[in-house]
């Protein structure tokens, strides 16, 4: 069973040993030492950013982690985004990761991603969309959203979040169920 729960501090250890692993860092171009993951994980976990970092558990025990948050939060986010293609205000985006290499490749990040839009459109109400960037180079990633029911609806140049990941992406979206 998929489930999940708010990153804490605690969990920082774990979230810099899975950003140090090669199938993360070539994706997740973060620094790794504790003062750097605490800098960028802290305020989420204590509240005081907008987005929510979700440390995603497989029948209790850690798989990985999903970032959510609304495009009305990051207003340049929102305005990149928005170049490529329709971004309603409220809408959310979601970055994601599985941790362990031993659990890429089996079908857990579709089901991680299924779930956490399910309970999207019940933590924010108000959301008419998931919009997710992806490099275009990360298929794994691309494809995941695919399996999780996600559709492409557009494609250009956004600044990567990793060298690795180069300039070309794609949009995925899917739309507040009727």
């Amino acid at each position: 069973m998929i489930t999940w729960r708010r990153l804490a501090e605690g969990d920082f250890p774990l979230v810099r040993c899975w950003l140090e692993r090669p199938h993360v860092a070539r994706w997740w171009n973060h620094e790794t030492s504790p003062e750097a993951v605490a800098r960028d994980f802290g305020p989420a976990a204590r509240g005081e950013e907008p987005s929510e970092d979700l440390l995603v558990l497989l029948d209790g025990r850690p798989l990985g982690l999903v970032q959510r948050c609304r495009f009305a939060d990051y207003p340049d986010y929102r305005a990149e985004l928005a170049a490529l293609t329709e971004v309603p205000g409220e809408a959310v985006t979601l970055d994601y990761l599985i941790g362990d290499p031993d659990q890429v490749g089996r079908g857990l990040g579709p089901r991680m991603i299924r779930a956490v839009v399910r309970a999207t459109w019940y933590d924010h109400p108000r959301a008419p969309a998931v919009l997710i960037p992806v490099p275009v180079a990360n298929r794994a990633s691309w494809r995941a959203l695919e399996k999780a029911g996600l559709r492409r609806v557009a494609e250009g140049e956004l600044e990567p979040d990793s060298p690795a990941a180069g300039r070309a992406h794609y949009v995925y979206r899917v739309e507040r169920p009727g």
